[in-house]
């Protein structure tokens, strides 16, 4: 399986534009931080949320979080369910889940 990232960060006078990420399961928090984009597996097909996104909620599938950021700080109980694909991105296979974007955040409860 093989995924295409874009190289191109997202700028707004000079500055990088982000937006905070959490992802958290039933058994622990596994990711929580900074990010350009995140890429969702939807029921209706995969789309992704960037910086100041409308607020949305929305039901996942079974598929890959797909997340880009400048940089990856993740537990050391955790970091195996993760996928390096290159130093700005990783992915997280999920079974299903629930989002919610709201106020430049992106809460990601997953399954």
């Amino acid at each position: 399986m093989s995924y295409e990232f874009s190289k191109i960060l997202i700028t707004h006078n000079s500055k990088l534009i982000i937006m905070l990420l959490e992802i958290v399961s039933p058994e622990a928090k596994l990711f929580s931080g900074e990010v350009t984009s995140v890429t969702l597996p939807g029921i209706d097909g995969s789309f992704q949320i960037l910086n100041h996104h409308a607020p949305i909620v929305s039901i996942l599938g079974k598929g890959v979080v797909k997340i880009a950021a400048l940089s990856f700080h993740f537990g050391k109980d955790v970091v195996s369910k993760f996928t390096k694909i290159d130093d700005q991105n990783y992915t997280l296979a999920i079974v299903s889940g629930t989002i919610e974007m709201k106020d430049n955040k992106v809460i990601v409860l997953v399954d």
